[in-house]
């Protein structure tokens, strides 16, 4: 994912309901399990200040959270990237600059001395980052700019490599849905050995964005189950027996398959005991050597010694920070209570969509990464589905529309987003057209969204997105309608991933959303009335940040678990219930099956093509 970090929305829903009235209608609830911690610390303070921290693809954003999950202050820093086609890439040292701005920021404007910060946890994109022996960067880019050392999560250089890669059938790729994605890290370090070699042969180490974060902060190259497991190949499930949360400590790496490195041609990465790519891993939350360095303390504005957590990728730690947000009921039996939270999943909505959900035992989904071992909730499987653009699409289809211009100073004059501005003149065209519902000014408008391909359950890097029913309209009237279809694409994609986790195993029936585009009422009504679920929104919209926060907290020992300190930290807001309307449902039944229909016609279509070609 990758970016969780949207504009800011105001505007309230009409189907939003107070949280006293989802509890007497449906309670499914938490329990207690696991996240780590060997570390000697001295008391804590009488008030406990947790600091989260968050790459995502445009930004680097801080936050501070006190011992009830409440923000008291974050800010956030922008970051350079460079996009040429397919390669997109960073830099490891402007990102490191841009963090010590927003946590000095954030300190800054809560009011809370570096003194004061009892535990530091990151998060960021699954990008993958090239250092040497000295921990300087190398490059990942054909430019050679050495500041370029980030291959992006985004980046889709390697969909070859991926594909050469997927045909070895390997035992590991059963445990990411049957394939690796371009995405993942195998085929981008495929891709700089065989493109890049000088790159290549000065790489000391190869690391996930959130692991290089949290070296850089403490100096321990203990690498991340999250990480790990969901990017990497690394089979988690390894420790099962060896180890539980709670005992938590540097566990070596038992879980490389060295046998599938080898036969894609990356066998040299196994050699010092994979010292490259990781020689021991942790649960999320584990405590790491003895926390903040004097150095990156003084950068930071910290207090070096501070404990700092084992990181998550961004997705991850918004499934953190928000899938304990739902009501509690006091009474519920210890089983139940484990059970309860394999029954949601999160969106956490931002660039891309992730949709997270776990289970106790190991659901093998085809086109849908995991089963991921403790990848997430220590001792859960998760099962990782995802979208590769979805705010970027809407981004996308508003900024290349003729009309978005002068709708985007209309917006600014009244200070408001231009998705707020949409947002109401669709209601107005409503009640001009007499439409019975909103929804319906798109019966001839169909948005498929794979503008960069498709991550679930299709699992087809080279899907692209469709749209049906254009004219020559280009008013704002147009654009609304264009950007709604766009809306409902996305949502029914959400639809086709929960169904077909659900036929595979899960018993989702819950949704909990976070990130920028949780925030936006019609993204949210949308969503809930296609998929036909109640979307609960947490209380604090920075769930990403709380997630990072989290770590921070239970590598302070002021939880013994993840789950104890989601459970204290998260918090439930509003939730948004789909329309109760039958012919709601029927229509959306029926722009789902379009939906559907699409795809199956551009492969029919890349056939024909292919033929013509042969």
């Amino acid at each position: 994912m990758s970016g969780s970090q949207r504009r800011e929305w105001s505007d309230q829903t009409p189907l939003l309901v107070p949280l006293q009235r989802w509890h007497h209608q449906q309670i499914q609830h938490h329990s207690r399990l696991s996240s780590s911690v060997e570390m000697s610390t001295p008391p804590p303070p009488l008030r406990s200040v947790f600091l989260g921290v968050d790459v995502g693809t445009g930004s680097a954003r801080a936050g501070l959270f006190d011992d009830d999950g409440r923000l008291l202050g974050s800010a956030s820093s922008p970051i350079q990237i460079w996009k040429d086609g397919d390669c997109i890439e960073q830099s490891s040292t402007d990102i490191w600059l841009a963090i010590c701005t927003a946590v000095k920021a954030a300190c800054s404007l809560a009011n809370i001395s570096g003194e004061e910060v009892t535990s530091l946890g990151f998060a960021a994109t699954c990008s993958l980052v090239a250092v040497d022996s000295d921990g300087q960067p190398v490059t990942v880019s054909w430019s050679g700019d050495t500041r370029r050392n980030i291959i992006v999560w985004m980046d889709h250089r390697a969909v070859q490599q991926a594909e050469r890669i997927n045909s070895s059938n390997s035992p590991v790729l059963q445990y990411c849905g049957g394939a690796v994605s371009p995405e993942m890290q195998p085929p981008k370090l495929l891709w700089v050995k065989e493109n890049l070699q000088e790159s290549w042969s000065m790489a000391f180490r190869w690391m996930d964005l959130s692991d290089w974060l949290s070296y850089r902060a403490t100096g321990d190259d203990t690498r991340s189950l999250c990480t790990t497991v969901c990017k990497w190949t690394y089979l988690g499930h390894a420790h099962m027996q060896q180890i539980n949360e709670k005992d938590s400590r540097d566990m070596e790496a038992c879980g490389w398959d060295d046998d599938f490195w080898e036969e894609i041609g990356l066998g040299d990465l196994v050699d010092s005991h994979h010292s490259k790519i990781g020689r021991s891993v942790a649960f999320p939350g584990h405590a790491l050597g003895s926390g903040l360095t004097p150095g990156a303390a003084k950068e930071l504005g910290l207090v070096a010694g501070t404990p700092v957590g084992t990181s998550l990728i961004d997705a991850h730690a918004g499934g953190v920070g928000v899938m304990e947000s739902v009501p509690v009921s006091d009474s519920e039996a210890k089983d139940v209570d484990k059970e309860a939270i394999c029954h949601r999943m999160v969106l956490v909505c931002g660039t891309s969509t992730c949709h997270m959900a776990i289970s106790q035992s190991k659901l093998f989904i085809p086109g849908v990464w995991g089963p991921f071992w403790s990848a997430m909730v220590p001792q859960y499987w998760l099962t990782e589905g995802g979208q590769s653009a979805t705010g970027a699409l809407l981004d996308y289809i508003i900024e290349n529309h003729v009309a978005s211009p002068h709708l985007a100073n209309r917006a600014a004059s009244r200070r408001i987003s231009i998705f707020e501005l949409l947002n109401e003149i669709l209601e107005s065209m409503k009640q001009e057209l007499g439409s019975p519902f909103l929804a319906a000014l798109t019966d001839d408008i169909h948005v498929f969204p794979d503008f960069h391909g498709n991550r679930s359950p299709i699992a087809d890097p080279k899907s692209k997105g469709m749209i049906c029913g254009l004219s020559l309209d280009t008013s704002e009237k147009q654009l609304a309608l264009l950007y709604l279809a766009t809306v409902q694409g996305i949502a029914y994609g959400t639809r086709h991933i929960v169904e077909h986790c659900n036929a595979h195993g899960h018993k989702i029936n819950t949704l909990l959303a976070c990130g920028g585009l949780a925030k936006n009422s019609l993204f949210v009504q949308e969503h809930a009335d296609i998929i036909g679920y109640p979307i609960i929104l947490p209380r604090e919209n920075e769930s990403v940040l709380l997630g990072a926060a989290i770590l921070g907290a239970v590598a302070s020992k002021k939880y013994s678990t993840m789950r104890e300190a989601m459970k204290a930290l998260n918090s439930a807001g509003q939730v948004v219930y789909p329309s109760n309307e039958a012919k709601v449902k029927k229509y959306h039944d029926a722009k789902y099956r379009i939906f559907r229909e699409l795809y199956e016609q551009q492969l029919s279509h890349r056939s024909i093509m292919v033929e013509a070609l042969a």
